[in-house]
């Protein structure tokens, strides 16, 4: 199984990553919380901070953007290819309302035909590869049919799916069917992502869909920074290097 760290807005940035790594190590590739171009197509000084290749040393990186504008996407990604990346994630699933009011994130789902446009634009002129996060629609799991058909045609490098919709944000369970459907009907690479806060749902993942290879962790590594351990079969994480870690990132 590959282990993806999940972007956290003010959470996961370059400090908690590389305390995290000095410490557990475990984690196969690092999302960045989103950067978001701007009509000025430059990083802010928090951006250039989380991405600079000094920041991100002995792990892989994926930054990960969010805009429903092509040629800010295009220009960020070709900035960021400049910079030694080899992938750029695409964000198609904030839930938070002042993203999904301008037809970001998760609220890109909401006009698909847009999207398809956007798609044609960034997959014709990126000259690296581009996966996507995303949600399973806005208000209905139905929504995530049309959106698998959607993504089969283009050359998706990986589809990391959290099968909520918007409304629900981070409330009731995630929807392994809908998830099931992407399984199924997807031509590309999975990554599941919600929810997998124990070793105990991580286990039950695994025996549902015994198939998939990449699983993202947010929320669950956050509650317990040992719980990939855990998963392994390591045992919980010592008191010791809790603090460890802990102080580093203080100190960061």
């Amino acid at each position: 199984m590959n282990y993806y760290l999940a972007p956290m807005e003010g959470i996961t940035g370059y400090i908690f990553r590389n305390a995290y790594q000095k410490y557990f190590h475990n984690v196969d590739c690092y999302y960045t919380p989103f950067l978001a171009p701007n009509k000025h197509k430059s990083f802010t000084s928090k951006e250039q901070n989380d991405i600079l290749p000094e920041h991100n040393q002995g792990m892989r990186v994926v930054p990960q953007v969010l805009t429903n504008q092509a040629q800010h996407f295009i220009h960020t990604a070709k900035m960021l290819e400049q910079m030694g990346y080899d992938e750029v994630n695409l964000n198609l699933g904030c839930p938070s309302a002042t993203v999904v009011t301008k037809q970001k994130g998760a609220g890109f789902l909401a006009v698909p035909d847009r999207l398809e446009h956007f798609l044609e634009d960034i997959y014709g002129a990126v000259p690296i590869p581009i996966s996507i996060k995303t949600r399973i629609g806005m208000a209905d799991a139905g929504e995530f049919a049309d959106l698998v058909d959607l993504f089969n045609q283009f050359p998706v490098k990986e589809l990391i799916v959290h099968p909520r919709v918007q409304k629900d944000l981070y409330n009731h369970t995630p929807n392994w069917n809908a998830f099931g459907l992407a399984v199924r009907e997807s031509r590309h690479p999975l990554c599941y992502n919600g929810d997998l806060f124990t070793a105990e749902a991580y286990h039950s993942f695994c025996a549902a869909f015994p198939d998939i290879t990449a699983v993202m962790l947010g929320r669950g590594v956050l509650r317990n920074p040992g719980l990939i351990g855990e998963i392994r079969g390591d045992g919980p994480v010592s008191r010791k290097t809790l603090k460890l870690f802990h102080d580093e990132i203080l100190s960061g």
